[in-house]
Parts: structure tokens; C-alpha cells; sequence
């Protein structure tokens, strides 16, 4: 086990592959903005 085994991570790392030992980052939702409360 190691760079040549694509089961592990390091071994997806070194052949560039993505799956369940190394999944792609996901990007996070972003919250919604509120909107800034108004002065009277």
C-alpha cells in the first residue's frame, strides 16, 4: 500500500484520481446576506 494503490488516499494523490478516499472539496453554500438593520 502506498503511491501505486489507488484505494488509499496518497495513492489517489499521486495518480490525480478523485473518489471515496479522496472526494473532491465541496464548496460551501454561503449564507444568505442580511441586510443591515435601518436606523430611524
Amino acid at each position: 500500500m502506498g503511491k501505486g494503490d489507488l484505494r488509499t488516499r496518497r495513492g489517489k494523490i499521486y495518480n490525480g484520481s478523485y473518489g471515496k478516499a479522496r472526494p473532491h472539496r465541496t464548496k460551501k453554500k454561503q449564507a444568505a446576506a442580511k441586510p443591515a438593520p435601518k436606523a430611524k
